[in-house]
């Protein structure tokens, strides 16, 4: 007798999520979250190996139910949402939402599809006749239906329009039928099983877009509960600290993109090696003018300090990504040519 699989606790589930919806979504929500959270979320999320496709859907479609069922009780309160969950779902069905928020609501047609990637669904549909293209595509939301059409093959794009604009209603047998059949070849595309989801390349990604507050609060949370994980994210992030790995060429490259207030500003609150290192790559003239800026500015909050420190990582991010500069990470073994 096989295994029951466990269920996912609310934390797997919000990893899982924050996985499926991105690096600069889920930075975005990482925005509105207290600093407990946002620990045991990302810590779940460097946890992670491999999502099975059936848990992203459920872990987004339980996502959809809560968003739904809460948008009904703001806009009309819970006599209006129940009223509209009763005629669209039946009286028991809305009571367990409006009780739990966590029912079942029934699933549009074609959900499934509107899941798929839209490259993945474009070369999916081209070999399906023009009437099935048609009615799967009067079910996508319009700006994903554009998309698609205006990228099929010529000589189907008008057909596939006429077949929609002609279409009126469509018997829930067919539908069902038409579903199953499509589900089924869509899932034998699949190369793998499984894919490749969260793990410490997402967290990096993820931390490497929230500011330098937050960044620090993580890094350290997990060097109390994890330091193992978290010295392997630390190897594949940059920081400020880490402008030291840089060659003399690229930091001066940096410098000049650099404002020199935010440069005096990041400057507070780092070690001598830091400082020495950035110096080293001014003129005497510059780097006295500087200390001189940083003196006279006097005590800068620590917020202020983090930011002109993060505007000066975003800058040498781009300029890696540019191909302008080379980033070394920590840890990482010296590259000789």
């Amino acid at each position: 007798m096989l295994n029951k699989k466990p269920s996912l606790t609310g934390r797997q589930k919000a990893a899982i999520f924050l996985v499926a919806v991105g690096n600069e979504v889920a930075a975005e929500i990482f925005k509105h979250l207290r600093e407990d959270e946002i620990e045991q979320i990302t810590f779940e999320i460097a946890r992670l190996d491999k999502i099975t496709p059936e848990d992203k859907e459920k872990v987004l479609v339980e996502f959809n139910e809560l968003m739904m069922a809460q948008e009904f009780i703001t806009n009309g309160g819970i006599d209006f949402a129940r009223g509209l969950l009763e005629k669209a779902l039946g009286n028991q069905k809305a009571i367990d939402i409006i009780n739990r928020l966590t029912s079942s609501l029934q699933v549009r047609p074609f959900d499934f599809i509107r899941r798929t990637d839209p490259a993945h669904l474009l070369n999916f549909i081209q070999g399906e006749h023009p009437q099935t293209i048609a009615l799967i595509l009067s079910y996508l939301d319009p700006q994903k239906a554009s998309n698609i059409l205006s990228n099929l093959p010529h000589q189907i794009q008008a057909e596939v329009a006429k077949r929609i604009a002609t279409m009126d209603r469509v018997s829930p047998d067919v539908l069902r039928e038409v579903e199953r059949v499509l589900e089924r070849k869509l899932s034998t595309l699949a190369s793998e099983d499984y894919t490749s989801a969260g793990g410490i390349d997402s967290v990096v990604e993820i931390l490497n877009l929230v500011d330098r507050g937050t960044e620090k609060t993580i890094i350290e949370a997990l060097e109390e509960e994890d330091p193992e994980l978290a010295e392997e994210i630390k190897k594949r992030m940059f920081v400020f600290e880490d402008i030291v790995l840089l060659d003399d060429r690229a930091i001066q490259k940096v410098m000049r993109e650099v404002d020199n207030t935010d440069l005096a500003k990041a400057l507070k609150s780092v070690d001598s090696e830091v400082q020495d290192k950035i110096f080293k790559n001014m003129s005497k003239r510059a780097a006295n003018l500087l200390r001189e800026d940083m003196d006279f500015m006097g005590p800068v909050r620590l917020k202020d300090v983090e930011d002109a420190q993060q505007k000066i990582v975003n800058i040498i991010r781009k300029l890696e990504e540019a191909g302008e500069i080379v980033v070394a990470r920590a840890g990482e073994d010296e590259l000789v040519v």
